[in-house]
């Protein structure tokens, strides 16, 4: 099954806080997108919001 695509768009950030994801990410074997993505739903599990997966676009047809 292929996996759901990704939606991209550019993100500004302080440098500082950039190097911290990056530290962070290098210590968690991950990369900075992925480290990213892993925040934002740690943060949103924590404040109770749940974040199903997309599903890929051939089970949910076209939107």
């Amino acid at each position: 099954m292929p996996a759901a695509p990704r939606k991209a768009f550019p993100l500004r950030l302080d440098p500082a806080l950039h190097a911290a994801v990056e530290r962070l990410a290098a210590a968690e074997l991950r990369s900075v997108n992925a480290q990213i993505e892993f925040l934002l739903r740690e943060s949103l599990k924590t404040r109770g919001i749940s974040v199903d997966r997309a599903a890929p676009e051939s089970e949910t047809g076209p939107t």
